[in-house]
């Protein structure tokens, strides 16, 4: 190949990938599309107090990835094989607990997470938004049978 057809590769491809985040852009809003584009607190912790994952029945799943200190959520990391709705609402879960002590922090509900998103997540995706909710809620419950003496009580 010369240059000429790398650079018509290259061109065809920016407009497609425009395309695609001006149609992601339309259906899920702006608060999402950002979300989607850069996703805050994605990845795996090493030596978390607790950990969950969670398959929907999309079959999608979320991990959450917990760090506590004086009993509250001192760093959350989210992983997520899903959709992009899953990893926005992943995101948004370890965004919301951070900071949060453990009963704060096991009370997130996936309403919470789609309040946040201003509406983005169309009808078939609110379940993202419960599935990131639920891991969460069960890395607390593993953290909490782990460490009954925990001074939170």
């Amino acid at each position: 190949m010369n240059g000429h057809s790398l650079q018509s590769i290259d061109a065809a491809l920016d407009e497609i990938q425009n395309k695609i985040y001006e149609q992601t852009l339309e259906e899920y809003g702006p608060e999402v599309f950002k979300r989607w584009k850069e996703p805050a607190y994605m990845g795996k912790m090493d030596d978390p107090h607790a950990t969950f994952r969670v398959t929907g029945g999309c079959g999608d799943s979320v991990e959450i990835f917990l760090k506590f200190e004086n009993d509250k959520v001192q760093e959350a990391l989210f992983f997520s094989d899903g959709c992009g709705p899953s990893m926005v609402c992943g995101s948004v879960a370890c965004e919301l607990i951070i900071g949060k002590n453990i009963d704060e922090a096991a009370s997130l509900a996936g309403d919470d997470i789609v309040e946040v998103l201003e509406g983005g997540l169309p009808d078939d995706k609110i379940h993202c938004a419960f599935l990131a909710a639920q891991a969460v809620q069960e890395a607390i419950v593993s953290y909490q049978r782990l460490n009954p003496d925990r001074t939170d009580k």
